[in-house]
C-alpha cells in the first residue's frame, strides 16, 4: 500500500467532493425511480445481500454492521411479507439459512429494471451521443477507484 501525498492538490479535493454529491443523488434518484415496496432501505439492503445466496442471520448481521437483533426484526418482516424463506441449515441443524423467496427476487429485479430503465432514458433525453461517448470515457477512468 502505497502512503498518500502529503498535500492533495485542488482539484483532487473538488472532485473528490463533486464525485460523493453526485453519487449520492444518483443513488437517492435511484430509489425513487424503483418499487421499494414500502421497504426501509435497511430491509431492501438485507434483500440485496441475499441475492447471491443464502445467509444465516448472523452473517447478515456482520455484513450489515448491525446487532443480530436489528437483523431479526427485519427479516421477521421481509417473512411475514412474503419476501424471504427460512430453512434449516442441512450442515447445523441449530442453525437457520436465509433466501430470497420468488416474490423477493421478483422485487429484487424490478427495481433493478427500474432504475436501468430511468438512467437509460435520462441518458437518451439529456445528453447527445458525443456526450454519452465522453461519459463512457470517464467511466473507464473512474473503475480506478474500485477494487482491483
Amino acid at each position: 500500500m502505497t502512503d498518500a501525498p502529503a498535500i492533495l492538490s485542488a482539484s483532487s479535493a473538488q472532485t473528490a467532493r463533486e464525485l460523493r454529491v453526485l453519487v449520492s443523488r444518483l443513488r437517492r434518484r435511484f430509489l425513487e425511480a424503483s418499487d421499494n415496496a414500502e421497504l426501509t432501505p435497511s430491509q431492501l439492503s438485507v434483500l440485496s445481500r441475499l441475492k447471491n445466496g443464502d445467509a444465516t442471520a448472523s452473517e447478515i448481521a456482520a455484513a450489515e454492521r448491525v446487532r443480530p437483533q436489528a437483523i431479526a426484526t427485519h427479516l421477521a418482516i421481509l417473512s411475514d411479507r412474503g419476501f424471504v424463506l427460512r430453512r434449516t441449515d442441512p450442515k447445523d441443524g441449530r442453525r437457520q439459512l436465509v433466501s430470497l423467496s420468488p416474490a423477493g427476487r421478483e422485487l429484487i429485479a424490478g427495481r433493478r429494471r427500474a432504475g436501468q430503465e430511468w438512467l437509460t432514458t435520462a441518458l437518451e433525453e439529456k445528453y447527445t451521443e458525443a456526450e454519452r461517448q465522453t461519459l463512457l470515457a470517464a467511466l473507464e477512468l473512474l473503475e480506478r477507484l474500485g477494487p482491483q
